[in-house]
């Protein structure tokens, strides 16, 4: 069994999260666990990236041109290992990069279910906000009411969106339910 640190690139306060998983879990399945650690939605183009080599869902429309190896057959394990780490973007408009790294390898634990939380810090940021960039000016928006944005934003992230939020048992109901 792996545990993961998984970052969140060019955000700042850093958004992260730890998660415990089979270290031979494929890649289809770390995006599915991914997507539902982090907040996501899995409405968007994702790939892992490791050195030269990109792994990703090779049914989707155009996944030609994109030269992604299946990532329904590769293990993590047979890619990397304690210490080392992978890449992982998802929305390719968006641009959101996590660095996913091995922290150290443990036991497997027979009564607990994976993949599983075990910590994190801080929401994750919205769909479709434009990246750290967008990220960044939405969290400005919101603390100023008088920027003429204000409304329209609230609006926009449905009447609240707490930066500091993450509820790593709210993340694991979604993992168990989403990760069979």
């Amino acid at each position: 069994m792996f545990r993961l640190h998984v970052e969140l690139e060019e955000v700042t306060p850093q958004i992260w999260r730890k998660l415990l998983v089979p270290s031979n879990i494929t890649l289809a399945d770390l995006h599915t666990a991914l997507n539902e650690l982090m907040g996501w939605t899995n409405s968007h183009l994702h790939q892992f990236i490791l050195r030269d080599r990109r792994f990703g869902d090779v049914t989707m429309p155009d996944s030609e041109e994109l030269e992604l190896e299946d990532e329904r057959k590769v293990r993590l394990d047979a890619l990397i290992g304690e210490k080392q780490s992978i890449g992982y973007e998802y929305d390719f408009g968006d641009g959101w990069l996590h660095h996913v790294e091995v922290e150290k390898k443990l036991e497997f634990d027979a009564r607990l279910p994976y993949p599983l939380c075990v910590g994190g810090s801080r929401a994750c940021p919205p769909e479709d906000c434009g990246g750290a960039g967008g990220y960044e000016h939405l969290l400005e928006v919101l603390k100023d009411e008088k920027d003429e944005e204000h409304d329209d934003l609230v609006t926009w992230v449905g009447g609240h969106f707490d930066p500091e939020g993450f509820d790593v048992n709210r993340t694991n109901s979604g993992l168990r339910e989403r990760c069979r």
